[in-house]
């Protein structure tokens, strides 16, 4: 298996441009598959200086409605028009962050080669997606300033257009966007699925926050951390997961914790180092 972190918003190789939002290349001995494409062009940019051919991927999953993750889509298909793009079909409502409107660009729902879906899915044997996390312990306090304009208001965003994508192998790995629905409700929803913990998890936990962390946010975090630690599972993080929390939770889990960067690339034998 060979992972590559194409967008993060952080810096890993000098030769990749960076921005917020999120892309990871997957390569298994079936499949050739892209999870979110970040926010823009740069995506491509990226996999062509990191030697990732986009043309050859048969499998796309946007992890949910915002466009720090689909943002690469209209460009992918302008290289790429045989991959099949797996979304929730909720994924295309109208998503905010305050006033500003963060959903998908609205042309994706016409796509030829869109596969909306309704909850749960296998793709095949190797490859499957789920949603419908419902469970609200520890959810992200950051969440609390995202919306979805639905049934005719303004309503507080529940993530029901949040999927994940499972990958068995040799290695299970379980790939969350953002984690909006807190990363130990969705590991809780994988366990009612699977019987067991994934063996790696590449996820965003949504922590980020400009001002310094009340004591009950600190105190979610240290928590998940905490839970996460024992369990027999490797974290990769970055992106809205941010610095301060990355930092806090490193203090608990040690190497079980392990922040990504643009450009890098996750081995088979699941080191992380940058190309």
């Amino acid at each position: 298996m060979r992972i590559v972190v194409l967008m993060e918003d952080t810096c890993g190789n000098p030769q990749c441009a960076y921005e917020h939002g999120l892309s990871v290349y997957v390569e298994t001995e079936n499949h050739r598959i892209l999870v979110d494409t970040g926010a823009s062009e740069k995506t491509l940019e990226n996999a062509r200086r990191l030697n990732v051919d986009l043309s050859r991927v048969d499998t796309v999953i946007l992890s949910h409605g915002h466009y720090d993750h689909s943002g690469g889509i209209l460009p992918f298909c302008a290289i790429n028009r045989h991959a099949c793009i797996y979304l929730q079909r909720t994924a295309l409502g109208e998503y905010y962050h305050g006033e500003r409107y963060i959903g998908i660009a609205r042309e994706i729902a016409q796509l030829p080669n869109i596969r909306i879906l309704d909850g749960d899915a296998a793709i095949d044997g190797e490859l499957s997606v789920f949603s419908g996390i419902t469970g609200r312990r520890f959810w992200p306090q950051s969440n609390i300033g995202l919306s979805v304009y639905a049934a005719g208001r303004q309503q507080q965003d529940a993530f029901e257009h949040e999927q994940c994508l499972v990958i068995r192998g040799e290695k299970t790995l379980l790939l969350s966007g953002c984690a909006h629905n807190g990363i130990l409700n969705i590991l809780d929803k994988y366990r009612t699925l699977y019987n067991g913990l994934p063996d790696i998890v590449i996820s965003g936990f949504h922590m980020m926050k400009k001002t310094d962390y009340t004591c009950r946010e600190a105190e979610i975090i240290r928590r998940t951390a905490g839970e996460l630690e024992r369990m027999d599972t490797v974290f990769y993080t970055g992106h809205c997961t941010g610095q301060k929390a990355i930092d806090i939770m490193r203090e608990i889990m040690g190497d079980k914790l392990v922040q990504i960067h643009c450009g890098m690339e996750i081995c088979g034998g699941l080191r992380a180092e940058s190309r």
